[in-house]
């Protein structure tokens, strides 16, 4: 560790400019039971290492007509908030259809230091239909453009990663666009292990990642390069059983700087 640089320098990694930072953390939320105005709060902390970096809180809600909305608030902590203030809110709000959550609008607030930016995309049917981002980015030289074929079929990374009961969960490429970057996440089966936290005890399948950018990055970002490379990034899925839904409680990300961790410290507790 290189001081109170490591910390900064993981965040950035973690993040890759907000995107996988908020991906993992969104991604850890259960869904309620029933479409019956339920509403509930999960928390989770991030880690490098031993080092507390980050903390999130999010709250779900599902209305009588089968619509939903996730709320979070995603901020540094511990050394890492010393040198590096980041901060994010989010929601997404959809439909369930066939067992699944269908996004219709997805918005981020994300702020590092003193820049701060806004993202809001719509989505129709799974597909996208416009992309606002505040203040404008200037995209570089090597900047990989999305294409229209990118824009198609398309997940939020909040609620793309939650999966019905029946689900082969660990044999799937999940396509995500967060309002800029267009990523696959490739999922391999691994193993199982034991999970105990506040709300749940017992089994979590772990699913191997690989993370393929497709677009909407600078070519040769250092960042980006060394985690595609990685064979280590996990998520461990489980099974909410009310809900009949698998969703991630603990997340692996690896970078130069050590390994990120990403645990639920409640599950599917109001």
């Amino acid at each position: 560790m290189r001081g109170k640089s490591a910390p900064k320098k993981a965040l950035v990694m973690v993040h890759l400019g907000k995107r996988i930072f908020v991906l993992s953390i969104a991604a850890l939320m259960s869904v309620p039971a029933t479409a019956s105005e339920i509403r509930h709060r999960t928390e989770y902390k991030v880690a490098l290492g031993i080092l507390p970096i980050a903390r999130a809180a999010f709250v779900t809600q599902i209305e009588d007509d089968h619509s939903y909305q996730v709320s979070g608030d995603i901020s540094s902590a511990g050394l890492a908030d010393l040198v590096t203030k980041i901060a994010a809110k989010t929601t997404v709000t959809g439909v369930i259809r066939d067992d699944r959550l269908q996004a219709q609008r997805y918005y981020l607030y994300y702020k590092s230091g003193k820049r701060a930016r806004t993202y809001e995309v719509r989505y129709r049917n799974g597909n996208i239909v416009s992309t606002t981002v505040r203040p404008e980015r200037r995209p570089p030289k090597n900047w990989i453009d999305v294409k229209p074929g990118d824009m198609r079929s398309v997940l939020d990374p909040i609620s793309g990663l939650i999966f019905p009961g029946d689900a082969k969960l660990c044999s799937q490429r999940l396509p995500i666009y967060d309002g800029e970057m267009r990523m696959d996440l490739v999922l391999s089966p691994k193993r199982s292990e034991d999970f105990t936290t506040n709300g749940f005890s017992g089994k979590a399948t772990v699913c191997g990642v690989r993370f393929v950018p497709r677009s909407g990055y600078r070519k040769g970002r250092k960042d980006i390069d060394y985690l595609s490379r990685s064979g280590a990034m996990e998520i461990w899925f489980a099974k909410a059983q009310a809900a009949n839904v698998y969703a991630p409680v603990y997340v692996r990300i690896p970078t130069q700087y050590g390994m990120v961790t990403i645990t639920a410290v409640k599950y599917g507790v109001s």
